[in-house]
């Protein structure tokens, strides 16, 4: 395939659907000397916003690891950042539309990594009767719980295009299908049920959803050697496998090798015409390598173990913040018991304080928080009210917001002031 092959398509001017890829939900201030585009503004939001910083904190595969070098949730997105970039590149697409998507895929990750995501799918189906999954938790991050101060101090959601939004939620869902094209029906985002459930809006989209792919598995890989979950004898034998079932060979299984074997098949492969795809020996490598990396890797014993004690952490913490609601005094509940928990409590406070009807409902402000000069700090806050306090389900969902966010060492803190006694 030639270089620039997907030019025109590519999201531009030029795209008839151009006009909706840039919607936003408000107008987005603008200074007098700005350079950048729309999505490199979107770009720069996500850099920019507290989700982002805590990723570095987050598991991708391996739980709260000490080892420096093991690769965490936001070593895991610039790598899907770079190989999105190197793709869109060569074939001509928006290189700063894949970049942003890119950035913000995985915000709405929780601690722990797939085990947290599995816990807090028990607990939303359980207590709210809702599903939970990272992809959709990421869009509502992005739509509803992330904020930037604008050029005056007052801190307002982060407001992205639809383009970005929709290549979030959409970012996941397996390759094995064999090729992908973008969709032509404009979706309100918000009524996904499911991951994989329509392809993106766009080109750049799709990229990143196969970049996506394309990251993970050779770290894991390395990773695992590493830390001595698998051992070389293995890695040959993984060698013989993808000789076998592919006819691939590859002097070295690390990330960089994996990463441009697969960037480079799929450039060659992919047109406009029959998608985003591998070749069938590549897809057929793909699948090898996921097969061995559950096998060797995700099921390990000492993994399945750790997922054991994620579920005791993520659990302790839902229970002991659910156990504080009591509708109309629930703030005050959680200020009288902050000498207990002050490092849960005073967090969770403010979560409520930020985003609870609390900050805008001056009656209810008066009677839950009298003289508490904590009020006047939230006043720079112009984000959307997302709950209502007397509303318990409400409360519960701000529970598994909260929780979401954290990242694993935060999580870990929390338990231990939960169960220790000083």
């Amino acid at each position: 395939m030639k270089r620039n092959s997907f030019s025109s398509v590519k999201m531009d001017r030029r795209n008839p659907k151009w006009l909706y890829a840039t919607k936003r939900y408000r107008p987005l201030y603008k200074r007098e000397n700005e350079i950048r585009s729309e999505f490199t503004r979107d770009y720069n939001r996500i850099l920019h916003c507290t989700a982002y910083r805590r990723l570095k904190h987050k598991t991708q595969v391996f739980f709260a690891t000490q080892n420096d070098h093991i690769c965490t949730r936001i070593e895991h997105v610039n790598y899907v950042t770079s190989v999105s970039y190197s793709i869109s590149n060569y074939l001509g697409l928006n290189t700063e539309l894949t970049s942003a998507i890119a950035i913000g895929h995985d915000l709405g990750h929780a601690p722990f990594g797939h085990a947290g995501e599995m816990i807090l799918k028990q607990i939303a189906k359980r207590e709210l009767k809702e599903n939970f999954w990272h992809e959709k938790n990421s869009l509502r991050f992005v739509d509803q719980l992330e904020t930037l101060p604008d050029p005056y101090g007052r801190e307002y959601n982060l407001n992205l295009t639809y383009a970005v939004r929709d290549g979030i939620i959409l970012h996941c869902g397996e390759v094995d299908e064999g090729r992908i094209s973008p969709r032509k029906k404009i979706l309100d985002l918000e009524n996904i049920k499911k991951p994989g459930q329509y392809s993106p809006y766009t080109w750049e989209g799709c990229v990143v959803k196969i970049a996506d792919k394309i990251s993970y598995l050779g770290r894991d890989i390395e990773d695992a050697l590493r830390l001595k979950i698998i051992s070389p004898f293995r890695i040959r034998e993984l060698h013989g496998i993808l000789k076998r079932v592919a006819d691939i060979r590859i002097k070295e299984l690390n990330t960089t090798g994996l990463m441009h074997n697969f960037i480079w098949n799929l450039c060659e492969t992919s047109s406009p015409k029959s998608g985003i795809q591998f070749s069938d020996s590549h897809l057929r490598f793909i699948k090898s390598l996921k097969d061995y990396c559950y096998k060797e890797i995700y099921n390990h014993k000492r993994i399945s173990m750790y997922k054991e004690y994620a579920k005791l952490v993520i659990n302790s913490i839902f229970k002991a913040l659910k156990s504080f609601y009591k509708n109309e005094n629930t703030l005050r509940v959680i200020q009288g018991e902050k000498k207990l928990y002050p490092i849960l409590l005073s967090q969770f406070e403010e979560w409520l304080l930020k985003y609870s009807n609390l900050r805008v409902n001056p009656i209810l402000r008066a009677s839950l928080i009298r003289k508490d000069a904590k009020i006047v700090l939230f006043r720079k806050y112009e984000n959307m009210v997302v709950y209502d306090i007397l509303n318990r389900k409400d409360y519960l969902q701000a529970v598994v917001d909260f929780i979401s966010g954290m990242t694993d060492s935060f999580a870990i803190r929390v338990f231990t002031e939960l169960t220790s006694f000083y």
